[in-house]
């Protein structure tokens, strides 16, 4: 019989490192694809302490392959000289055919490649990779209107049906 899993061990291995909320505000989402990331010892380690900053990536094309710019990942505090660059480029691991479709679909007008999250899934580093199209300042106020008119409506559907008990 198999030996079954600790919770806590299962939470190591399926963990968020980092959270892109501000790409949420400032583009809009169109299409998101889970990629793999090469990275170097000491970058694993540092991400294994929670040290990440997704905030200002995003992802760019560079003979035909996607790279991860922007991202910083602190160097290892207990590194030697194997210690990495805190923002240096690193390599997005896809299969040709989704890296095809987003490098063709980003270089149309307007649109970019966008970070949304970092994780760890299965003991690897994975990164949420976004389509995105900037929003204008407009678009933003009216997101932030619908969603606050959202939250009065729930608001005021709850406290019409606890009156009604």
């Amino acid at each position: 019989m198999a030996k079954a899993k600790k919770p806590k061990e299962q939470d190591q291995r399926n963990r968020v490192i980092a959270n892109n909320r501000k790409a949420r505000h400032d583009y809009l989402i169109e299409d998101t694809v889970e990629a793999g990331l090469a990275l170097m010892g000491t970058e694993v380690k540092s991400l294994r302490m929670g040290r990440a900053t997704i905030t200002e990536g995003w992802a760019s094309e560079k003979n035909g392959e996607l790279w991860l710019e922007g991202v910083n990942i602190p160097e290892y505090l207990n590194g030697s000289w194997t210690n990495h660059s805190a923002r240096r480029r690193r390599k997005l691991l896809m299969h040709r055919h989704e890296m095809d479709k987003f490098i063709r679909k980003s270089e149309e007008a307007g649109h970019t490649l966008v970070p949304l999250s970092m994780y760890f899934k299965n003991g690897r580093v994975k990164v949420e990779i976004a389509l995105a199209k900037g929003k204008r300042e407009f678009d933003k106020r009216e997101t932030l209107r619908r969603r606050t008119d959202d939250r009065e409506a729930q608001r005021a559907i709850q406290v019409h049906l606890k009156r009604g008990r």
